[in-house]
Formats: C-alpha cells, structure tokens, sequence
C-alpha cells in the first residue's frame, strides 16, 4: 500500500470518527457508544430531551390536577347543598 492510500484511509476514518462524535454532541444519538457495544440503541432519549419533556409533562398534570380539583370542589358543593339531601331521601320513599 502506498503512502497516498494509507493517508486518505487514516483522514476518512478520522473524518468518521468526528462525524460520529459531532454527531454525539448535536443530536445526542449516543453513536459511539453503540459503535462500542454499551448501548443497545443509539437513538435513545437523552437527559435534555427527558428533561424538556418532563418539564412540558409536569405543566400538563399541574393543569390536571387544578381542574380536578375545581370538579370535586363543585361536586362537593352539590352534594353538601340541604336540596340534594332533601332529594336524595324523597327517592329513598
């Protein structure tokens, strides 16, 4: 093998191996480690995206959680009314 091929081998495989590491550090794809055996899916979620998406999921059970609890508080009310009871024990006859 001559010295021209040996050199354009080595800068390909160097140029990969930045791609893959770029690649890393952009889209967080976890490529090198797949390439090295310690993951099973290079396409995994990473912690930033986790975290964006836990945040957005924490705001939508918040939301959740304040309109449930206006519902029992309105049920509460008409449960609690003397009406409902007065009602309750007219269908009881």
């Amino acid at each position: 093998m001559d010295p021209l091929k040996i050199t354009i081998l080595l800068s390909s495989l160097a140029l990969a191996s930045l791609a893959i590491c770029w690649l890393d550090y952009k889209k967080g794809w976890h490529l090198a480690d797949w390439l090295n055996g310690r993951c099973s899916n290079p396409f995994i979620q990473t912690t930033q995206t986790q975290k964006t998406n836990s945040k957005q999921s924490l705001d939508e059970k918040d939301a959740l959680i304040l309109e449930l609890t206006e519902r029992i508080q309105v049920l509460e009310k008409i449960v609690t009314e003397p009406a409902y009871e007065l009602n309750k024990k007219l269908n009881q006859l």
